[in-house]
Parts: C-alpha cells; sequence; structure tokens
C-alpha cells in the first residue's frame, strides 16, 4: 500500500507529521517522534514578540552608555548579536536537524512584514528544508476593512518569499471574508502550502481577581468539522497543498480529514495527551482502514470527499444549514 505523499516540495513516507509544538524542545523527544513514525516535524514557531522584545532590550542597554566616550562606542554590543532567546531557537533548530533524518520544518509566527522576517534567511541556512508562516491577525481597529487585513497576510507572505528558496507554507485562521481568494492569492505569489488552521487561544476572565487570565485548552475531534469543510471546498481548486492542522486524534480522524483533501495531517494535541506512540497508533488505524475498504493508496482515498468528488457537494454548503435546522430532533 502507496502511503507516500508530497508537502511542500518534500516527498513524505506518509501523511502524518508533526505540528508545531514544544515537544521539539527536547531532543530525546524529537528522536521518539521520529521513532514512533513522524514523516515530518514542524518546530515549535519563533514569536515575533520574543524577537521585539530582545531588540528592545539590546538597545536600551545600548542606550544607557550614550554618555561615554566615542571611543566606548567599540565596546556596546550589536542588537542582534544579544538575541539571546532567538539565538537559542536557532541553535536548536540545527540540533534538531542533526538529529533526525525526516524533513523539519522551521515555524515563523508574526502580523508584520518586517522583524522577525530578516530571520527567514538564516532559518533556511540553519538546515530548515521549508518554512511554515504563522499569521495571527486579530484587528480591534474598526478602520482596518477586510481587504486590509488580507493584504497584510500576503505582503507578509512576500516579504519571506524574497528572503529564503525553500518552500513557504501558510497557516492560517478561517475567520476571513474570502478564504478561497485569499488561498488563491497566496498560491499567486509563491506560497506552496496553506495550513487549515491555527487555534485563536481564546483568554478568559477572572471575576474575582478583576483579571484577564491566558487558557490553552488541548484540541480534540470535535475541531475536525470547520477543517474538513474548508479542506473540501478548497481541495483541488488551487495549486498549493493543504495540511489540516487541529483535531486529529483517531484513525478515523486521519481518513475523515484525508477524504476531504488534505496533502498531510499535523497531530499535535493527540501526541501532548498520549505521547510521541499514538503516532504509530494512527498510522496502524490509517492503513487498517484503507486496507479494509480495498484502497491501495493514498491518491486515491484524498479528496474522494471534497466539493469536486463529493456526491452530495451541496452538504458542504448553505443547503446542509437549512437541512440540518430543519430535521434536527431531539436524541438524534
Amino acid at each position: 500500500m502507496d502511503l507516500s505523499t508530497t508537502y511542500l516540495g518534500l516527498r513524505l513516507a506518509h501523511p502524518l507529521i508533526v505540528g508545531a509544538s514544544p515537544m521539539v524542545d527536547d531532543l530525546d523527544q524529537v528522536r521518539r517522534l521520529e521513532g514512533a513514525g513522524a514523516a515530518a516535524i514542524v518546530m515549535r514557531s519563533l514569536f515575533e514578540e520574543q524577537i521585539n522584545r530582545e531588540v528592545e532590550a539590546a538597545a536600551s542597554h545600548s542606550l544607557a552608555h550614550d554618555d561615554s566616550y566615542a571611543e566606548a562606542l567599540s565596546y556596546l554590543p550589536d542588537p542582534v548579536g544579544t538575541l539571546v532567546e532567538s539565538r537559542a531557537w536557532f541553535d536548536q533548530l540545527r540540533a534538531v536537524r542533526k538529529a533526525v533524518k525526516i524533513p523539519v520544518i522551521a515555524s515563523l509566527n508574526g502580523t508584520t512584514a518586517h522583524g522577525w522576517v530578516k530571520h527567514a534567511r538564516e532559518m533556511e541556512e540553519a538546515g530548515a528544508d521549508a518554512l511554515e508562516l504563522n499569521i495571527y491577525l486579530l484587528s480591534t481597529r474598526a478602520e482596518d476593512d477586510a481587504a486590509h487585513i488580507e493584504d497584510r497576510v500576503v505582503e507578509v507572505a512576500e516579504a519571506v518569499l524574497a528572503q529564503v528558496k525553500i518552500p513557504v507554507a501558510v497557516k492560517l485562521s478561517p475567520f476571513y471574508s474570502s478564504l478561497p481568494n485569499l488561498v488563491r492569492r497566496l498560491g499567486q505569489r509563491g506560497v506552496s502550502g496553506v495550513v487549515l488552521f491555527n487555534r485563536f487561544l481564546q483568554p478568559d476572565i477572572d471575576v474575582e481577581a478583576l483579571e484577564v487570565t491566558p487558557t490553552l485548552r488541548l484540541s480534540d475531534s470535535g475541531e475536525l468539522l470547520l477543517r474538513l469543510r474548508w479542506l473540501a471546498i478548497l481541495h483541488g481548486r488551487e495549486p498549493v497543498q493543504l495540511a489540516l492542522s487541529g483535531g486529529v486524534h483517531t484513525p478515523v480522524d486521519a481518513v475523515k480529514g484525508l477524504m476531504a483533501g488534505a496533502d498531510v495531517l499535523q497531530v499535535v494535541s493527540a501526541l501532548l495527551k498520549n505521547g510521541p506512540e499514538h503516532l504509530g497508533i494512527l498510522y496502524e488505524g490509517l492503513v487498517s482502514w484503507m486496507r479494509e475498504h480495498e484502497y491501495e493508496s493514498l491518491d486515491q482515498l484524498r479528496g474522494s470527499m471534497s466539493l469536486l468528488r463529493c456526491p452530495d457537494p451541496e452538504a458542504f454548503e448553505r443547503a446542509n444549514y437549512m437541512r440540518v435546522l430543519h430535521t434536527w430532533r431531539p436524541g438524534r
């Protein structure tokens, strides 16, 4: 049975890859992920805020010596050279690249077309096989219209593409006015893949302490549905590859994602809950299901329930909305 797939120009043994997470911070864990069968690994994201904070700290340290004599300027630290946290990230990327034989994808997380973008080439030089650009935009200004927000996404992607020769994927949220149009624009600029979707971590309110508190909830299979819908809509429309991120916890989840049109499946929460070896359970379950249903290759399965090939394409569109509401009964 042929489970091989191509993602970001990388030929992978199968579609199960490890999404961006803290698991890559430990080399023993990284080796366990490879041993459990991961086809590729995405590095934990390097955040624009990390770099900006470190640059500001370095600049502040430099300004503290402004009243020194001119010759003293030679000992002032280069702000870029003092990026301790980001340097550690690059060191870990190099270490992971040496520790495993599978592809390693670097991840950038930010909101602007400057700042961390200049590090894209260094990620390439550090050994990254591809880049995942995780664009997390949340506009709170009434002056920002939808076109402006989507233009910013395209601008960030263009800025990164200008820095590197390795393939670039963009990880998006589902909250855009026209996701198909945005994906098309990204593909036209040279983006190789799109990841659906990043997860907005919603803050909570502590009503006693009167504080806004950060919350983190791992995904479950219920998050798969939104991703299935958009994968099915986007599959086969544009020459970009599609990665599913969020909601893959069981072999059946994996089957659904591939049927909808995913080229690869990023797994994180299931591994944080169950350990790296859960990858083996997903893989064996996927193989078993395909064998039982007489699929000989991933190509046969992929996109078989997309909008292009689904026997009932309206199920992914508005008609299904009315049907569900009108046919629901208690206990069903």
